[in-house]
């Protein structure tokens, strides 16, 4: 079995990255069987469950307050909304039930609400998933206590390009979080978004920080920046379908025994670049019709896919 480490340089990942890409594929699949079955994929289902209003100018981010997309600021879902989307969620095959909130860090009346949510959902028999913003000490163990499974806090990007895109939060305050999560026994979900006008050594810089924290993620998501009007990044660039591959590949091989989500972005890949991620390495994928404020491909389309694939999904 491949060793995990936690020492990688940025050197060592960029050669990675540059490999020809029909070796680097070769090297990620080698990797995946060694773990997991190479067939398999994990089914998640996300609802926002309180939208637009943050506080926070996440440049990429569609329901930052400060960026003029149209959307509505929305108060946080009742409690038996949560369940019947969950329930829903369920009978279509997602095994995990993520909850978003547009918070830079939750307050006290509506975080008591959330553990709610989350003792809820527990009883469908899902696991659970919550991304919140900024947690503190007090509401970690809160959180803890009442058996959520994962917390999802994304680094978004490198160290080094993280001021193009942020300025309301430092990457200090990120890997801060993380670390509460890790040190309450809760399961990390941590992983980045490209595609917004980075280089391809800020994408080994993200991998970087994700591999060589004291234990890597559990869950892993790779996003593909999701273009909206009104906000800053929605002229940016596209990034080359196949780099976006190349990421997953690379984030498999640094990370074994991460489930690695081919999460945002999909509505805008094909078939055939989805399969290209599977076979690099994805072994998650988020499931519906929605992903918070953007498009997700529908279930059905995506069971037809895994049927082409001969894909399974785990329970």
């Amino acid at each position: 079995m491949t060793d995990l480490r936690h020492d990688w340089g940025h050197a060592e990942i960029m050669a990675l990255m540059d490999l020809p890409f029909n070796d680097l594929l070769f090297k990620a699949q080698a990797v995946h069987r060694q773990h997991f079955d190479a067939n398999a994929v994990q089914v998640s289902t996300l609802l926002s469950i309180k939208t637009g209003g943050c506080s926070e100018d996440c440049g990429y981010c569609s329901q930052s307050a400060r960026n003029k997309t149209g959307l509505e600021r929305e108060r946080l879902l009742p409690i038996d909304e949560v369940v019947e989307q969950a329930r829903a969620a369920r009978d279509k095959g997602a095994s995990r039930f993520c909850m978003g909130a547009a918070w830079r860090s939750p307050k006290e009346k509506d975080f008591v609400q959330v553990l709610d949510m989350v003792r809820e959902v527990r009883k469908l028999g899902m696991e659970t998933c919550m991304t919140l913003g900024m947690l503190d000490d007090d509401q970690v163990q809160r959180l803890q206590r009442v058996g959520l499974d994962y917390y999802n806090h994304n680094l978004d990007t490198s160290p080094e390009y993280y001021g193009e895109v942020i300025s309301t939060r430092t990457y200090q305050d990120r890997l801060d979080t993380l670390e509460r999560v890790r040190q309450a026994g809760m399961n990390v979900c941590s992983g980045g978004i490209v595609g917004m006008g980075e280089s391809r050594a800020d994408r080994a810089s993200l991998l970087q920080q994700l591999a060589n924290l004291e234990k890597h993620p559990e869950s892993v998501p790779v996003n593909m920046l999701v273009k909206v009007e009104g906000t800053p990044l929605y002229n940016v660039e596209d990034l080359d379908p196949l780099e976006f591959v190349r990421t997953i590949a690379t984030a498999r091989i640094l990370m074994p025994q991460s489930m690695v989500r081919l999460s945002a972005g999909r509505t805008e890949m094909n078939d055939e670049l989805q399969a290209l991620c599977f076979l690099a390495g994805a072994n998650s994928i988020f499931y519906g019709e929605r992903l918070l404020t953007t498009d997700n491909p529908e279930a059905d389309h995506d069971r037809r896919l895994f049927e082409r694939l001969g894909i399974h999904t785990l329970q």
